[in-house]
């Protein structure tokens, strides 16, 4: 697999620097593959996460007509998180292992972002969004530009809220390294919480970053290292269905 200095190679070929917003997500979806994308319809990821020195499979699949699931196995079980059937959302409870469907307005949330694949960035124009180039921060060293993307908005307890994310994009290779987003609900309402993309390789054709760290903004947080990337697997359409008991 194909590493990152491949990819600096790639944008020094298809970006002329700009601070145009579309100049930059253009040179990005070229980078990691371009039309290439064209004939991914899903893609599988796994990883063994550690937790505590015990390592925990891992394993996410993500559809192009916007099903996914991330099935954990933990203690000889597999629980399912996110689940996405393409008309609603579950997910099993951890403390009954029983499968319970989200709530109404997740399950409307899954359909508002199921056309967003492989990411909502290079496809925003179709999906509605707007995306603006708000400045240049540098990133763990790193000098970036930021882009806003305002997605459609989403439903908390009933209420249309916006729908915000900002991209961080390293501007030697131009891609993400990083994304942030404020949270809408819960405990944690108002805080920033932060996905740090990184390792980006090769995989037929089209580039995925195999490690993402996840957590809160200046908090602790979660590395997940992906194992392998399978493009166009094998997969079982059962899963997705809410389990009949």
């Amino acid at each position: 697999m194909k590493k990152i200095l491949t990819l600096a190679f790639l944008a020094t070929s298809f970006f002329t620097f700009s601070q145009n917003v579309d100049e930059i997500i253009n040179a990005y979806y070229k980078t990691i593959g371009g039309s290439n994308w064209d004939a991914v319809k899903g893609m599988r990821m796994v990883a063994n996460v550690d937790n505590g020195g015990m390592k925990i499979p891992v394993e996410v699949i993500s559809l192009r007509d916007g099903r996914t699931y991330t099935k954990i196995t933990f203690g000889g079980n597999d629980m399912y998180m996110g689940v996405f059937d393409g008309k609603t959302s579950w997910s099993t409870n951890f403390m009954t292992m029983e499968a319970e469907e989200s709530t109404a307005d997740d399950s409307e949330n899954a359909r508002r972002s199921s056309k967003e694949f492989p990411n909502a960035l290079v496809n925003y124009k179709k999906l509605g969004y707007t995306a603006t180039l708000i400045g240049n921060e540098t990133v763990e060293g790193t000098d970036c530009f930021k882009i806003k993307l305002e997605k459609k908005t989403m439903l908390v307890e009933g209420s249309e809220v916006p729908n915000i994310e900002y991209y961080y994009f390293d501007k030697d290779n131009f891609i993400p390294i990083m994304i942030e987003t404020e949270i809408n609900s819960g405990e944690m309402k108002g805080q920033i919480s932060q996905t740090k993309l990184s390792d980006y390789q090769e995989v037929n054709g089209v580039f995925l970053p195999f490690s993402t760290t996840s957590g809160m903004k200046d908090g602790q947080s979660q590395t997940i290292q992906f194992d392998k990337i399978e493009i166009n697997p094998a997969v079982d359409e059962s899963k997705f269905a809410f389990p009949k008991k």
